[in-house]
């Protein structure tokens, strides 16, 4: 048992049973024993790995793409370049490498990252420092300038509430204590005016999550953008419409039951796309299956040129990555971009129309 699971066991005989969205933002962002205040999960040695991770052709295509909608929006002189969860700040980095040719981008830039894990600030800080990065514990926080912006696997960990429907009605789903152990279980039914809109699309049994601050968010983005120019790049696991159990942990690599070791894996759930494309006051893109935008801006064209510089095991590994970013079997499919802009303006490069 993990020292925070014995604390939820306290709350829970206290205040009654937990929705999942409160044990999700307790077991990732407790100030002491919380998953990302206490660890940097990335890497072979840490829970998982993510796309900057696996090749640097990644955030060169998503800094390329930003540069090319800057210049498609008439090269503002002075812009917000941001990142919303930045790992270890591999894909800036790529990202600023790549943009390094494209004439007026880096000087513009001013560069904000929205981290609030303090051991993956250092770890941005080591690769970004030459960069002038600014933290910030919120999107809200960002300077007020044209944003052009990158969300990599960051809406994926924001914290979801989980319902089954019964007839017209919804029970939630709820985390209390069971012979000593944490474990789901269901309010009452009752109509929400919530979900009023999922009756049409689900049906008894089935269930839906929601996930507020991702809406939140969304509405941030898209207001900014809207009144200032810029673009988001939102890259993610998920669907257009919630429907079924999307929570999942994953520790050492691996996936574990939700419940076992709160505090000490990582906890994540699918993106609802459509949720966040009607909460942003803004144009979005159609959603892009990450494969197909990945080719659209020419990783296959930067693959090969890479490549001619390696052989053996290391052409081995390169060519793996590029297949594990792009191919439908693999990252390819199961993750998609949204991209938010302007009405009125292009869409950035690679997104369906």
């Amino acid at each position: 048992m993990t020292e925070l699971e014995t604390i939820l066991l306290r709350q829970i005989a206290a205040t009654g049973p937990l929705s999942v969205a409160e044990y999700m933002q307790t077991c990732l962002m407790h100030p002491v024993h919380g998953y990302y205040t206490t660890r940097a999960p990335l890497g072979d040695a840490g829970d998982f790995i993510t796309a900057p991770e696996i090749s640097q052709m990644f955030g060169e295509m998503l800094g390329l793409a930003l540069a090319q909608a800057w210049i498609d929006q008439g090269r503002p002189a002075r812009f917000c370049l941001g990142e919303l969860g930045p790992g270890r700040g591999t894909l800036m980095a790529d990202a600023l490498r790549a943009t390094r040719a494209v004439p007026g981008f880096r000087e513009a830039a001013e560069l904000h990252l929205v981290e609030v894990s303090p051991a993956l600030r250092e770890e941005q800080a080591a690769r970004l420092g030459d960069a002038a990065p600014t933290w910030h514990d919120s999107a809200e926080d960002l300077p007020d300038l044209p944003l052009f912006l990158i969300a990599n696997e960051f809406l994926d960990a924001l914290p979801v509430r989980q319902f089954l429907r019964d007839g017209p009605g919804w029970h939630e789903r709820l985390i209390g204590e069971s012979d000593g152990a944490l474990a789901f279980g269901l309010s009452d039914a009752a109509p929400l005016a919530l979900l009023e809109d999922r009756l049409d699309d689900t049906q008894d049994g089935d269930m839906v999550e929601t996930c507020a601050p991702a809406t939140a968010l969304a509405e941030t983005l898209g207001r900014r953008i809207a009144d200032r120019g810029g673009v988001a790049l939102i890259v993610d696991y998920g669907e257009w419409l919630s429907r079924g159990d999307s929570l999942q942990a994953v520790k050492g690599h691996e996936k574990v039951a939700p419940l076992t070791t709160p505090g000490a894996a990582d906890l994540t759930a699918h993106v609802a796309f459509g949720a966040l494309a009607a909460a942003a006051p803004c144009a979005h893109a159609g959603l892009t299956h990450q494969g197909v935008f990945l080719e659209r801006l020419g990783i296959t064209a930067r693959a090969q040129a890479l490549a001619r510089g390696m052989s053996g095991d290391r052409l081995d590994a390169h060519v793996a990555a590029h297949r594990r970013l792009t191919h439908p079997d693999e990252m390819g499919h199961l993750f998609k971009v949204l991209a938010l802009f302007p009405d009125g303006a292009p869409p950035p490069p690679g997104v369906d129309a």
